[in-house]
């Protein structure tokens, strides 16, 4: 039998990992609904200082002592199972939810929506949330990343809706049981948990299975992973959104240009506005699509709903401009697989105009770069030059003979450069007014992007 939110009520929770992206936000959720939460973290952090300011015990460390007392433990599959904490929570016998077990529990009363795919679920949940919002809407959310209109990557709505992202990287999105879902797009990633495309996509079809038989799927028609997986669905309102010409919500007449994008949209063959972006490239116009399509499944008006979409501009980490200095700009975005990694870098080359494209790239995860080492290779080599750090672990143990040169190697302009300081040194000496330099990976290569601002403005200010 599925928990309830009831069943939490009055009980503490305890988050193991709770400085996380994802964990951080469920927190703040059940803090605002009276439940007593607690959690610990590796290391301090503004996101703990935050979590600390509405009410959630947060400390740095973690050792059994901290999850005595606690009715729950939630944990993320980020937490090794030799946890001090988990390890503790079995002993005393405490109940363990996985993190997609308790956003499940805080989606379970109200009417959600889940945003799965491999690419784009954050800024399409993101999209959602600012569009339904615009239809004077309060609804919940839970976001993978920060949604710079509100700073928050979660929020309890007083409104009937919740957007949630569904993180497919381990299976345990099927725990959410929506009454209507988004997906994006499917691809093999997360290899070291899905060994095959096929695996992946066995999970969005269990996944699929457990959307309300009275809610909806919205899937993009221009994706061949997505549609396949579409088209065999029977029993729910499908919806489709995209270029392609037979899609229910069909854009056409696109604009790419560095800063923005537009198009205009159709609804079952009837022009009903144009979409404007404050964002560029194709891929956040079909995002945006997406959630404009959930948004109509809802019933919600298309004026507000575009009207929305018009006043986002982006969420945290996705092509997100961390400074200009003498006309260089410094972009960050999280992009950690091949397919990610070459719309970003189309994206920036149009919005480099007549500048240089200069990327500092790190590998997430010895498996992953492990896969995908030559399509890594020949994604980055759009840029003009790329510096490729050494890889991101995350909590993966070292691969024999795979390391950020497992790419190098394979590129025209690529150079290998594990060390940080070395590599922005590099980028920094090598920049000139009109370029554009990215920061790129899923790790803590986005620290260097204040540093990279704060470099620059000493260089042009010596040379004054």
């Amino acid at each position: 039998m599925r928990r309830q939110l009831k069943d939490l009520i009055g009980k503490r929770v305890h988050f193991v990992g709770v400085g996380g992206a994802g964990m951080s936000g469920l927190a703040r959720i059940m803090a605002s609904e009276g439940i007593r939460v607690t959690g610990s973290d590796l290391k301090a952090s503004p996101v703990l200082t935050a979590l600390r300011a509405v009410g959630v015990e947060a400390v740095e460390g973690h050792e059994m002592k901290n999850v005595e007392g606690a009715d729950f433990v939630v944990y993320s599959s980020a937490i090794a199972k030799e946890n001090p904490e988990l390890m503790g929570a079995k002993e005393l016998s405490i109940p363990c939810l996985t993190r997609a077990e308790a956003l499940a529990i805080l989606m379970s009363e109200s009417k959600s929506i889940a945003v799965a795919g491999t690419h784009g679920k954050t800024t399409t949940t993101s999209m959602l949330t600012v569009a339904i919002q615009a239809c004077g809407e309060d609804p919940s959310f839970a976001i993978g990343g920060i949604l710079k209109a509100s700073g928050s990557n979660a929020h309890k709505g007083t409104g009937e809706y919740f957007i949630a992202e569904a993180d497919e990287s381990d299976g345990s999105f099927v725990e959410y049981h929506p009454y209507g879902a988004i997906i994006t797009n499917i691809e093999h990633d997360h290899v070291d948990f899905f060994e095959t495309p096929e695996s992946v996509f066995s999970a969005f079809q269990a996944f699929i299975e457990t959307i309300s038989s009275a809610g909806f799927l919205v899937y993009c028609a221009d994706d061949t992973g997505a549609s396949k997986i579409g088209k065999s669905v029977k029993h729910h309102q499908i919806l489709t959104y995209g270029a392609d010409n037979d899609s229910d919500l069909h854009l056409d007449q696109i604009e790419l240009s560095p800063s923005t994008s537009r198009a205009r949209v159709l609804w079952q063959g009837r022009a009903i506005g144009i979409l404007e972006l404050q964002i560029p490239g194709h891929h956040n116009l079909l995002n945006a699509a997406a959630a404009l399509t959930a948004g109509l499944a809802l019933g919600l008006p298309v004026t507000q709903l575009i009207a929305g979409l018009a006043t986002f501009h982006g969420t945290g980490r996705r092509f997100e401009l961390k400074g200009q200095v003498h006309g260089i700009r410094i972009v960050d975005d999280y992009g950690h697989h091949p397919t990610e990694i070459q719309v970003t870098l189309e994206t920036a080359k149009r919005y480099a105009t007549d500048g240089r494209l200069l990327v500092i790239f790190q590998p997430h995860r010895y498996s992953r770069t492990r896969a995908f080492t030559a399509q890594f290779a020949e994604s980055l080599d759009r840029a003009d030059r790329i510096w490729v750090l050494d890889v991101y672990a995350s909590s993966e143990q070292p691969i024999s003979g795979v390391s950020g040169l497992s790419i190098a190697k394979l590129m025209k302009h690529g150079i290998f450069e594990p060390n940080f300081i070395s590599a922005m040194a590099a980028v920094v000496d090598e920049a000139k007014p009109g370029d554009v330099i990215l920061t790129l990976g899923a790790g803590d290569v986005s620290s260097l992007g204040p540093l990279l601002v704060d470099a620059l403005s000493l260089k042009y200010l010596e040379k004054k």
